[in-house]
């Protein structure tokens, strides 16, 4: 049961929830999604990022704020779904080493991702990016636009 829907958010709570998780193949059983699918649902919902149009590219800009460029992965997956992934970690050993004892949990942990379908002018050798200041920022060049075809003259033989 999904405490959620009743309006009791906790990050005890979903601590605990990934805690009592059914193996897969019980949830298979079940009919419930798998707990890699649900995973993956709750990390794409949350990755809000902005899609901009430019003349020459397309330009993807994800806020990750604390997430090191080393943790990002940018990777194109099936020659046209740009895939933004990564994991934003906290260093629970260090955390118990030092007596640290968190009151409140609201920044999120935990695996991060976004899938795009890329369009068909967009130059998949010509990808780019950059994380500055705690903002990603993935460039997709376009492809030239196919110049327009010239009408060819057939010269007419006498028989």
């Amino acid at each position: 049961m999904d405490l959620r829907n009743f309006g009791i958010e906790s990050p005890i709570l979903s601590i605990l929830e990934d805690m009592l998780e059914f193996p897969e193949e019980q949830e298979k059983t079940r009919n419930n999604p798998s707990g890699a699918y649900v995973r993956d649902a709750k990390a794409m919902a949350a990755t809000p990022v902005d899609v901009i149009e430019y003349p020459t590219s397309y330009v993807f800009v994800v806020d990750m704020p604390g997430i090191n460029a080393n943790e990002i992965k940018v990777k194109v997956e099936n020659d046209n779904v740009l895939v933004v992934s990564g994991e934003r970690k906290r260093d629970k050993e260090k955390d118990e080493k030092d007596g640290l004892k968190y009151l409140r949990l609201e920044r999120r942990v935990g695996k991060f991702m976004r899938k795009f379908s890329l369009p068909e002018n967009a130059n998949m050798d010509a990808i780019s990016a950059v994380c500055r200041d705690g903002v990603l920022r993935v460039t997709v060049e376009k492809l030239p636009p196919p110049e327009p075809k010239k009408p060819r003259t057939v010269a007419v033989k006498v028989a």
